[in-house]
């Protein structure tokens, strides 16, 4: 089965760029394109795709503001929104992580990494680019006002569980979190979903960002 994506992003010859890169895989396929947040919301609602990628800077409603709309949107749950970016560490990359993205590209990527890319996001098993994602995470968490009172879900969360989303916050998939805690990859999942659900997290991203935010994972010195 194909991976669906929708395009979004305010210049025509990026979104052509990016279309003619991603149906060069024959498991990938473009269903729609958009040149505004909004235009990105109306796609998703059409579509559901699996992967949205969307530019962060668009006139109108903006990619942030897109992305928050379609995190909120219940019947939204299964798309997962990349932000596209120049710049790796950008606090609009962050504040789109807050709000539900799933990752975020630089828009210089390699093709064969875009479309691996964009699988790894469609699977939902892994975090985007874990090293920089985490980093960018921890340094936007550590700003004075950051830190924002646990969920209420927190207090739910079995040793395991805490155990496992402290292993997603370091960037492990399911199957090195289940190698690591001697366990099946199935489980592992199992137990990231739960602790997902509880946390009010729209994947594992947010994941990470709740991580950092509430203190249940502490930067390293």
């Amino acid at each position: 089965m194909s991976v669906r994506v929708v395009l979004a992003d305010d210049q025509t010859l990026v979104r052509s760029g990016l279309r003619a890169l991603l149906e060069r895989a024959d498991d990938i396929e473009v269903v729609d394109e958009a040149a505004d947040g909004e235009g990105a919301v109306a796609a998703a609602r059409a579509h559901r795709p699996d992967v949205l990628l969307m530019d962060i800077r668009m006139p109108g409603v903006d990619g942030i503001e897109a992305t928050r709309r379609i995190a909120a949107d219940a019947g939204l749950a299964s798309v997962r929104v990349v932000m596209l970016t120049t710049y790796e560490l950008d606090e609009y990359v962050f504040e789109a992580l807050y709000a539900g993205a799933s990752g975020f590209l630089l828009k210089e990527i390699e093709p064969e990494e875009l479309r691996e890319a964009v699988r790894v996001v469609a699977r939902g098993d892994a975090l985007l680019a874990p090293s920089v994602t985490r980093r960018l995470i921890r340094e936007f968490t550590a700003q004075p006002g950051r830190r924002r009172p646990p969920p209420e879900g927190l207090g739910e969360l079995t040793d395991r569980e805490r155990e496992v989303v402290a292993l997603v916050a370091q960037g492990l998939s399911n199957a090195a979190i289940a190698e690591r805690l001697v366990i099946s990859p199935a489980t592992a999942k199992t137990h990231v979903s739960r602790a997902m659900t509880k946390l009010h997290a729209h994947d594992r991203a947010q994941l990470v960002v709740l991580a950092y935010e509430t203190g249940l994972v502490r930067p390293a010195p």
